[in-house]
């Protein structure tokens, strides 16, 4: 099997298992699936590494893949809290964590898209992203097997943790590029001056 299979096999197991799962408010069971399949988004590019056959295109693969990925799981909490979840306020912080996130990816590679090198990690990047919200969907999922009702306040808790999270690490990506924008130009500038 291929790097590329995995990827597409791996994305395909998170959206069918978030957006099967999630919208009904199965979260233990959409847990166990997305983990699974998450799995090989570990595997992929290792696979290609130790084949030799890693490739612009598997990482563009890849990278494009994980964005789908991510939609898929705040997209399927989102269904849940327009529905039967019954809460606009979470559904609202559930787009915007889909949305956060995406935004937060973009700015790095857009960044990096004009020769900048986007010198910060952030506060919450993908897969801190994705450890909080599992763990509290997995955990407030088990409320289906009499685990006390409390617990189910840890996944609402988490989405807020993300919302806030990822847009201190978007003005913490912005910021970075702006600076490291001008100090670009300043340079480029002094170049310019110098060859005259």
């Amino acid at each position: 099997m291929s790097p590329d299979a995995v990827t597409l096999i791996g994305t395909a197991g998170v959206v069918a298992g978030a957006l099967w799962f999630f919208p009904r408010g199965e979260f233990f069971w959409g847990t166990i699936t997305i983990t699974l399949f998450v799995f090989s988004d570990l595997v992929d590019g290792n696979m290609a590494r130790q084949a030799g056959i890693s490739s612009r295109w598997g990482a563009f693969l890849d990278s494009t893949l994980d964005r789908v990925a991510d939609a898929a799981i705040f997209g399927g909490l989102a269904l849940w809290y327009a529905g039967t979840g019954n809460d606009n306020a979470l559904c609202a912080v559930a787009i915007f964590c889909l949305a956060s996130g995406q935004v937060v990816s973009y700015t790095k590679a857009r960044g990096e898209s004009i020769g900048l090198p986007v010198a910060v990690n952030g506060l919450i990047e993908r897969a801190e992203r994705l450890v909080i919200s599992l763990v509290a969907a997995g955990l407030s999922g088990l409320q289906t097997f009499g685990v006390p009702s409390w617990i189910g306040v840890l996944l609402p808790i988490a989405l807020w943790i993300v919302a806030v999270g990822s847009l201190v690490t978007l003005i913490q990506r912005v910021v970075t590029v702006r600076r490291e924008s001008a100090e670009a130009d300043a340079a480029a500038a002094a170049a310019e001056g110098g060859a005259a």
